[in-house]
Order: C-alpha cells, then sequence, then structure tokens
C-alpha cells in the first residue's frame, strides 16, 4: 500500500503512544510505501528527515503539490516536476501581480512554484481571482487564513495521483490522510482516505457524501491507523495483531551498552574462559557498582563469534554471581570483519579524526557505514530485549551513535542517556561527515546527553541546530567548577536543556573521574616502594619530566619532542640536569594508520638523542610498550614534572593519574597540561601549554622545571582537591542523577498545559 499523508495535524500529530505505534508499524512493513504530502516547502520537511524516529518517506510532494521529490534522495521526480515547473509563470511576475491587494501579507518561509500569502476569507476577492487566471495560476484558500497561488492545474491531488500512475501503483492500494481545506484535492480524486479526528469542519463538510473517506474518531496516527484497520490494508490479521508482535519487554531496570564486557575473553585449551579486567580503566567498575545493591541489569557489549568453531554461543553470561547476583552480561555476536570494520578500521579512521579537528586524515566510506549501521542495529535490538518497560538506558561513546536511533524506534518506552567519552567538535569540523544528519538525529533520540566539559556540549548544540530546529530551554554558568576564559576549551555558560521537535533533551559537562581508592592501593603495596626506591636511585641528581600517552597524532609526541629539543637549545645549563621519560603506547597491529607516525617519532627521538647525549647521560628515554600500571605509578611518584600536550583530547584521564599520584605521597610535582585538553577546563592549578605554539610549549615546560617550591606546592593542593572530590564514582552517580532530573523536568513538562 501507498500511504500519503499530510504532515502538520496528521502524520506529525496526535497521542504520542500511537505515532509510535504507526511509525513501528511502517518500518516493519517494507511493502508500505510512505508519501509526504504538505503545504511546507521542502526546505522546511528536511529537519523532520532528521528524526529519526519518523519513518523516512519514500516520497515528498510539498508546496501544496508544486514539488515533488524522491524521499531518499531528494531530487525531483521527472517528468512530473518538469510538466509543473512549465505551468509556472515564475515568482516575480506572481509577487508583482499581487503587489497591489493590501489584504495580502507574504508568507516568510520557504517556498517553490507557488505565492503563499496571509489574509482574511473577506480579504479572497474575485479580482484576486481575475489577476490569477490571467496569469494561468489558480487560487487556494484553507483554514481561514491560507491563501496560495499555484500553477493552474496544480494541489496536493493532482500531483498525488500524476505520481501513483508514474509509479504503476493500483489506486485502490492507496491511502490518504488530512486535516484541512487544503488536503481536500487528494480525496477527489479517487482514493480511499481518512479524515483524522479534529479535521477542519469545511473538510468535513467537503467530504461528509464520499463513500471511500472514513471520517475518524481519533486524531492524527491514531486516525490512520483506524483507517489502516477500517480498509483492510493489513489483511485480516489486523492492525492490532501486527502491533502486539512488536511488543515484548525484557526485565532490566539498567542497561549499560559498552563495547567492552565487563570481563575478558580468552582460549584455552580450546575452551572460552573470562577473567577480571585487567586495564586500569576505572569506569568499568564504576559502572559495575550500580548493579552491587541487587539492582536487575544488563550490560550490552560485544563479542566475538567464530560459526566454524564448535563452540555455542551464548547470549547471556554471568558477570559475577556473588556479587551482582542480577546482572547478565547481553553479548551481541559479531563476526571478527564486523569488529574490524565497526572499531578497529571505520570508527578509527573516519570518526576519530574528525572528532578530534584532523578531519584532513578521515576517510569515509559507504560500505564501511553500512557495517557500522548493522552493528549499531544489533546493540539496539539486543538492548530492547533485555530493557524493562520504562528502564534507563545507558550508552557509551560514538561507537554507539546510531544506537538511540534504532532503539527509540523499538522501544519509545525507553530512558535513553548517552555519554560521549570523545571530543565533540564545532559544527565546521563536525559538519564535514557525510552522516551528521543522521547521526545528530540519533543522539536527539537521547532523553539526556553528557560530555566532559561544558564547551564539548556546546559545540553539539550548534551542530544541532544545523539539522533540526533547536530551541533553548535552560542555561547554566559553567563557573566555578569549571574555566571560562582561562583555557582554550573554556566556556562561561552552558545549554543544560534544549527542544526539538517537541522532545525535551537534557545536556551536561560531567568529566570522567579517577578511582582514587585503586591508586592508593598500589601506592599502599610494598612492591611499588620498591620501585620508587629503584627509579630515586637511577635518576639521582636528574629533573625527571615524564610523559605518557598511546600512539596516536592527536597526542602532539612530534610537536613534544621538538619543543624538547628546543628547551635544550636555548637552555644548555639544562644539559645532563634533565631527562624526558617518554611513554608510547603502541596501537593494535591492525591499526596500520600510525605505522608512518611511528617511523617518525623514532626518527626524532635518534636525531635528538644523537645531538644532546653525553657520557652516563641520555636527554630522552623511549619506551615504546605498554607498562603495567603498577609501574607506572611508581614513575608518577618520582616525575618533577608531568607534561602532557594533546593537540585535541575529550579529557585525558592521565593527567589526574599523576596528580592523584602526587597527591597522595605529598610530593610536589608539576602538571603542565594542553589547553586543548578537556581536563584543562576542570583541573585548576595546571599550567597550562598551546601545543600548536613550539615557542609556548618550549617555555611552559621550562617553568615547570623552573617552578619555586611553594608554588607548586600550592598548584598541586589545588588540583588534588579537585581530582580526590571528583572522583570516578561521584561522576557515574551525578551522571544518573542528572538523567533522572531530566526526565522528571520531561514529565512535568507535558503534564503542564500550555
Amino acid at each position: 500500500m501507498l500511504l500519503a499523508t499530510d504532515l502538520d495535524g496528521t502524520f506529525l500529530a496526535g497521542d504520542p503512544e500511537n505515532r509510535q505505534r504507526l511509525y513501528q508499524l511502517i518500518n516493519a512493513h517494507p511493502e508500505i510505501s510512505l508519501a509526504f504530502v504538505t503545504g511546507r516547502g521542502l526546505e522546511v520537511v528536511l529537519p523532520l528527515l532528521s528524526d529519526p524516529t519518523i519513518p523516512v518517506p519514500d516520497y515528498i510532494i510539498c508546496d501544496v503539490g508544486a514539488t515533488v521529490v524522491d524521499g531518499h534522495s531528494r531530487q525531483a521526480v521527472l517528468p512530473l516536476q518538469t510538466e509543473i515547473e512549465a505551468r509556472w509563470p515564475g515568482e516575480r511576475a506572481v509577487a508583482d501581480a499581487m503587489a497591489p491587494f493590501a489584504d495580502l501579507e507574504r508568507q516568510e518561509v520557504p517556498q517553490q512554484r507557488r505565492c503563499s500569502y496571509f489574509c482574511a476569507a473577506e480579504a479572497v476577492s474575485p479580482e484576486i481571482h481575475r489577476v490569477a487566471a490571467q496569469l494561468d495560476c489558480e487560487v487556494l484558500f484553507s483554514a481561514g487564513m491560507y491563501l496560495d497561488i499555484l500553477p493552474r492545474g496544480v494541489n496536493k491531488g493532482s500531483t498525488l495521483r500524476a505520481l501513483v500512475a508514474h509509479l504503476g501503483i493500483d489506486p485502490g492500494e492507496v491511502l490518504v490522510a488530512g486535516d484541512t481545506l487544503n488536503d481536500l484535492s487528494m480525496y477527489e480524486v479517487g482514493f480511499k482516505g481518512v479524515c483524522v479526528g479534529e479535521s477542519e469542519p469545511a473538510l468535513l463538510e467537503a467530504t461528509r457524501d464520499r463513500a471511500l473517506v472514513l471520517h475518524s474518531v481519533h486524531t492524527g496516527c491514531g486516525g490512520i491507523l483506524e483507517a489502516i484497520g477500517h480498509f483492510g490494508f493489513l489483511g485480516p490479521q489486523g492492525v492490532d495483531a501486527e502491533l502486539r508482535a512488536m511488543e515484548a519487554r525484557g526485565r532490566s531496570e539498567l542497561v549499560m551498552v559498552y563495547h567492552r564486557l565487563p570481563y575478558e575473553e580468552a582460549f584455552e585449551d580450546g575452551r572460552l574462559v573470562r577473567r577480571r579486567p585487567t586495564s586500569p580503566n576505572g569506569i568499568i567498575p564504576t559502572l559495575l557498582g550500580f548493579f552491587g545493591d541487587g539492582r536487575r541489569g544488563a550490560w550490552v557489549a560485544w563479542s566475538i563469534h567464530d560459526p566454524r568453531k564448535a563452540i555455542p554461543f551464548e547470549i547471556h553470561t554471568d558477570v559475577d554471581r556473588e556479587r551482582f547476583p542480577n546482572l547478565v552480561a547481553a553479548r551481541v555476536p559479531l563476526s571478527k570483519d564486523d569488529v574490524d570494520v565497526f572499531y578497529k578500521r571505520f570508527s578509527k579512521e573516519a570518526f576519530w579524526p574528525t572528532l578530534h579537528t584532523f578531519w584532513e586524515r578521515a576517510v569515509f566510506r559507504d560500505e564501511d557505514w553500512a557495517v557500522f549501521l548493522k552493528v549499531n542495529r544489533l546493540f539496539a535490538e539486543r538492548t530492547a530485549a533485555e530493557a524493562a518497560e520504562g528502564a534507563v538506558v545507558w550508552l557509551h561513546d560514538y561507537n554507539l551513535w546510531m544506537t538511540p536511533a534504532f532503539l527509540r524506534e523499538l522501544r519509545p518506552d525507553l530512558r535513553i542517556a548517552f555519554f560521549h567519552h570523545t571530543y565533540f567538535p564545532s559544527a565546521d569540523v563536525f559538519n564535514v561527515l557525510p552522516w551528521r544528519r543522521e547521526i545528530v538525529g540519533s543522539l536527539l533520540q537521547c532523553d539526556y546527553v553528557g560530555f566532559h566539559i561544558p564547551r564539548q556540549a556546546e559545540n553539539f548544540v550548534d551542530v544541532a541546530r544545523g539539522v533540526a530546529p533547536v530551541k533553548v530551554l535552560e542555561t547554566r554558568n559553567c563557573a566555578p567548577r569549571f574555566l571560562s576564559y582561562g583555557c582554550a576549551v573554556g566556556l562561561d555558560e552552558m545549554t543544560t536543556a534544549i527542544e526539538v521537535h517537541g522532545r525535551r533533551i537534557g545536556l551536561g559537562a560531567h568529566p570522567v573521574g579517577l578511582d582514587v581508592g585503586r591508586v592508593r592501593q598500589i601506592l599502599d603495596d610494598p612492591k611499588t616502594a620498591g620501585r620508587m626506591a629503584a627509579l630515586r636511585s637511577e635518576l639521582t641528581g636528574q629533573r625527571v619530566i615524564l610523559s605518557v600517552e598511546r600512539l596516536d597524532y592527536t597526542k602532539g609526541t612530534l610537536e613534544k619532542l621538538g619543543a624538547f629539543e628546543a628547551l635544550l637549545d636555548s637552555h644548555p645549563e639544562l644539559l645532563g640536569k634533565v631527562s624526558l621519560l617518554a611513554v608510547c603506547v603502541p596501537a593494535a597491529r591492525e591499526m596500520t594508520i600510525y605505522d608512518t607516525l611511528q617511523t617518525q617519532i623514532e626518527q626524532a627521538v635518534g636525531r635528538l638523542n644523537g645531538r644532546f647525549s653525553r657520557v652516563g647521560w641520555t636527554p630522552v628515554q623511549f619506551f615504546f610498550r605498554a607498562l603495567p600500571f603498577e609501574e607506572v605509578v611508581a614513575w608518577y611518584a618520582m616525575a618533577d614534572v608531568m607534561w602532557i600536550t594533546p593537540l585535541r583530547d575529550g579529557l585525558n584521564l592521565v593527567a589526574k593519574e599523576y596528580v592523584a599520584v602526587q597527591g597522595l605521597t605529598e610530593g610536589r610535582g608539576v602538571l603542565v597540561l594542553s589547553e586543548f585538553a578537556g581536563a584543562a577546563a576542570e583541573l585548576h592549578g595546571a599550567v597550562l601549554t598551546n601545543p600548536h605554539d613550539p615557542a609556548d610549549l618550549r617555555d611552559k615546560l621550562y617553568l615547570g622545571i623552573a617552578m619555586n617550591r611553594p608554588e607548586a606546592e600550592a598548584r598541586l593542593r589545588e588540583l588534588f582537591g579537585v581530582v580526590q572530590h571528583n572522583d570516578i564514582h561521584r561522576w557515574g552517580q551525578d551522571f544518573l542523577d542528572a538523567v533522572a532530573d531530566s526526565c522528571a523536568a520531561a514529565r512535568s513538562a507535558e503534564c503542564t498545559p500550555a
């Protein structure tokens, strides 16, 4: 069947539950074609196409029938559009002819092949009809206030009839839906139709004696559902049976959706075994903590499934039956090829460089995007199957950008929260992505979206403004927690709630904290004291500068080495007295995009050591490998300066790790931090540097080396106070509290009369 429907008052109206029921029905039935037939201009329809809860139309008839395009490509349907164009005398000719009529007020909306005005009914005089006829145009007046001058013979009904004939659709398989008099022409060309509840009286009167037109009791989408059942478009099973099959519910009150499982998997003797995670990442234990009170929940993550192995794939596994008796891991089976494309190639080659403002490095492939969509839909389907009625779903990071869209379609009852762990760039950068409308439209299906710092949240609002009409509902001052003007990523005021397509979306800044308790445990271990003593003996008489980062062009490693070389050139008194300990963690073997960078770094280290080394002293000790976190903690304790200079970073937990170690050991180390790292907006007391300015990079490092003891101690006290208070546990609880508050505000707004 083809559903040809008006928008305002019809397909976008009615009870929210009925809207969702109809949209789900359309998405579940590929044999249902959809056409939007509207008085809006095409430019005004486009924001709707970025709302993933609204089905994408196969065709769009807009401008009251004067424009007809393919809903997917948005290209004109030929020859229909050409024939309409040939009948139009031109916007300037019509506007000039109507200018003498003082009671007509031109509508300031996008319009093509028509001229639209506001006026009262008595203003539509015979003279206006006469002037329009001289231009070979017609006059259409509706809703007691809208007047359109259109090409002769062009209206919603005529264009729809021509489209149906062009597509070869049986007219008996077409259902039209509308609610105002300018929809009348759709009912006059022989199709089955419905005037939805609360339609304009003039439309009801004009269609009262038409046997193929149903006057629905229900408004909007409810009326369309009523008509589908009334005319038997889905056969004897009916609409209700189709919808009941879509409404399965899980039992989990909180669903955590993360790219990693809460345990590590490995094959031993042909058997899959599970171990506790060994990564120092404190996020996983923190997220697990929300299930420690017996809360029923699920953790959705991917796991590689190789059907060639004679091991049955388990969807559900226990996480820790003793500590989390009501938590299950819900595993999404992915092939190794899917993982390589979804995570190791596409995410790192297309999204990662764009998010970090290196868009010129980005590689966009449509076939990779197809895999990304497939994986995100699998995550959404698994999540929808696990979640109880009204459950909270917490999604994590850009790998799952499209999951909210699929999930909202499947489960409109859920409260969807998203936390963006990576940097979120400004609109001029983000809009480079070929799929920006789909991505932002998906994120706008969330009830709450969190970022590390206010600047990233505000960037998201600016990006959303280019996709859909955004109304700012709430703002909040960023100080005193965040820097306003003291760094490149500072901001004085941030948006905390917006409204898009009638939905309230909460926004927040939640910089990820550190598991300070775990750092304390490592420092209390006698082995750590032994490592610190060995380092102290090895580095006697040296000022130690420490750098710890992953191999990545966003980390500014080459720029850092250049600045250190410049420091030794400009301060020869430091030769033999300072050492740079640089730890660079290699990327996964499959990520060949970093091979060239690795070679360049190794060459820079070799050149620098070749120039300055002397007997008993090497300026740069370079470690191209991952070190156990326990060992890194000992290095943090011994470093006089921590030098962290990413060109762009969402947050940077290494900075917090260093501050925690120095604070717990009552040290006086200096943190020299890039002002383009998200942590710069939160860590009051750091020495901020611009990694894009070689001179500033050099000079701020020297300041860190030469800083007097009282100032270093004062800065560290301030830094440690921030890190200790805003730890990982506070981060998680604050985020979930903000989600609850935002959802409560949205419900309150729905209950408050306009």
